[in-house]
């Protein structure tokens, strides 16, 4: 089977430097099948990134190789490294990409990216997606053992984890993404929320404003129209929607806003 390399990266498609990774790949590896996740991270939005990595890595068959690089702090002293997890690999620099997954996965092996003769010689110090991260990428497809990229690494930077706290009257969680559409992401799931739930009262307040309304599907027409409401959405996440409109708008929220989860009357 040809190996699969992913990308995810902030850089668009207006500049050279998503096609310079792909070209440093494929001269180490022609045979390496190469996705696109995504270019169009925000800019130096790590929380992003690893958002839309953690939602789409399990569509991915073992062994694939995921390479992020979204890195405000290239050329610093922040360390690259190489983390195996869920039978996958994530190659990337260590500023909490990929600690969503290590969460979810929980069993991980990770090594700091030292070994300079994998490297594209001269290595930039604002490039390293082209010359640390791609040519440790085309290595591994190749074959090259992780442990040979450098020394075990525990010192993972993380983000903020996405278990929602449990409060005297429900639980209180956040937005953790806004989508192109305006739906926003929380971090609650299925196991918090559901039709049973909310018959008896259950609904989420965001701005102060109530989400009390739950659809199986987007264009559900169980409710009046331009409603907020909520569905777990494909990323196995609860999201806050409205048909045709932004709820993001509607809510003026931001990601970070805390969202509640309550049982009853009671805030």
């Amino acid at each position: 089977m040809k190996p699969v390399i992913t990308l995810l990266t902030d850089f668009g498609a207006r500049d050279y430097f998503v096609g310079a990774m792909k070209g440093v790949i494929l001269s180490i590896n022609p045979r390496a099948t190469i996705v696109d996740l995504t270019h169009e991270i925000p800019p130096q939005d790590i929380h992003a990134a690893a958002f839309n990595l953690l939602a789409c890595y399990k569509d991915f068959p073992a062994g694939t190789i995921h390479l992020a690089v979204v890195d405000p702090g290239v050329g610093s002293n922040r360390r690259p490294i190489l983390v195996e997890t869920g039978d996958q690999f994530f190659i990337g620099p260590n500023n909490g990409l990929f600690s969503w997954i290590i969460d979810r996965e929980r069993e991980f092996t990770a090594w700091q990216i030292a070994n300079e003769q994998l490297f594209r010689k001269p290595v930039s110090s604002t490039f390293h997606g082209r010359d640390v991260f791609a040519p440790v990428a085309g290595a591994l497809s190749i074959g090259v053992p992780p442990e040979s990229c450098g020394a075990a690494f525990l010192d993972l930077v993380a983000l903020e984890r996405l278990t929602p706290r449990q409060t005297e009257n429900g639980f209180e969680g956040s937005v953790i993404h806004i989508d192109r559409f305006g739906n926003c992401i929380t971090n609650f799931t299925a196991e918090h929320i559901d039709e049973e739930r909310i018959a008896a009262g259950a609904k989420l307040i965001v701005n102060d404003k109530e989400v009390s309304s739950i659809r199986k599907f987007f264009a559900d027409q169980s409710g009046p129209k331009n409603e907020l409401f909520m569905l777990v959405g494909s990323a196995g996440f609860v999201e806050i929607a409205s048909q045709n409109a932004s709820a993001a708008a509607i809510l003026s929220a931001k990601r970070g806003d805390a969202v509640l989860l309550v049982h009853d009357h009671r805030a």
